[in-house]
């Protein structure tokens, strides 16, 4: 008994949708990305990514239900809530390093030059 043909495809094609509907949208591969270097305070996060705390509040719950950042309550005053990237987070540092070196390769391709920020420019 064989398997139809395109079968094999087919379950590809809804691996990659299963997926993108984990980690699509504007902010949730931006948050992990920053995430996957280290901890970062919530405020930290809305600053350094300039997000709204509102939608911020929403990925990061959406990011914690599928298991791919942690939340700590951290014992200060004001209290301060501590997001990380989870094991099962860092299980994506691959794909989100391939579409850093992607993103950097695209700007080079469309503008005719490397972004100033990317790591593999020289500096003169």
């Amino acid at each position: 008994m064989h398997s139809c043909p395109g079968s094999a495809s087919k379950s590809q094609h809804q691996a990659v949708r299963d997926t993108l509907e984990v980690i699509s949208g504007k902010w949730k591969l931006v948050i992990l990305a920053l995430l996957l270097n280290r901890p970062y305070r919530f405020k930290e996060l809305s600053r350094e990514i300039g997000i709204s705390p509102r939608i911020l509040s929403k990925e990061l719950q959406e990011l914690e239900q599928h298991q791919l950042v942690t939340r700590r309550v951290c014992e200060t005053r004001p209290i301060t809530v501590e997001y990380a990237s989870s094991d099962h987070g860092r299980s994506l540092l691959s794909v989100v390093q391939a579409m850093s070196d992607w993103g950097y390769l695209h700007h080079e391709t469309i503008v005719g030059k490397k972004r100033l920020d990317d790591p593999s420019a020289q500096i003169a």
